[in-house]
């Protein structure tokens, strides 16, 4: 995958975060930049979440254990982009809407050497 297309991919991520921010109570995204640096940080801690305890709790894998990972995910990255705050009722409805969004326009990055399938 090219640079181009991850580039393309983290700012569809951090248009849907600015989507959800403006949508969901509790939940707020201050700036483009700010939403840009959260895609790049859910991202990582996504990889990082996967890489430790496999596919089973990815935050992109469906399911009940998915959406939490997905939650908490999404909670922890106000801890570390000042450009975002929420709650966990707010980082809850944010991860369910990410997902219902995601089924439509998929967002998710190829991380960990797999191969896209077409």
């Amino acid at each position: 995958m090219t640079i181009l297309r991850h580039a393309i991919r983290f700012v569809v991520a951090a248009l849907v975060l600015m989507f959800v921010g403006m949508v969901v109570p509790n939940f707020a995204v201050y700036g483009f930049w700010n939403a840009l640096l959260a895609a790049l940080v859910i991202a990582v801690l996504g990889w990082v979440i996967e890489s430790l305890f496999g596919e089973k709790v990815s935050p992109y894998n469906r399911g009940i254990v998915g959406f939490l990972v997905s939650a908490v995910v999404i909670y922890v990255t106000q801890f570390v982009i000042a450009g975002i705050s929420m709650t966990i009722l707010g980082a809850l409805l944010a991860a369910l809407v990410i997902g219902v969004i995601d089924l439509f326009v998929p967002v998710k990055a190829n991380f960990a050497g797999r191969n896209e399938r077409g």
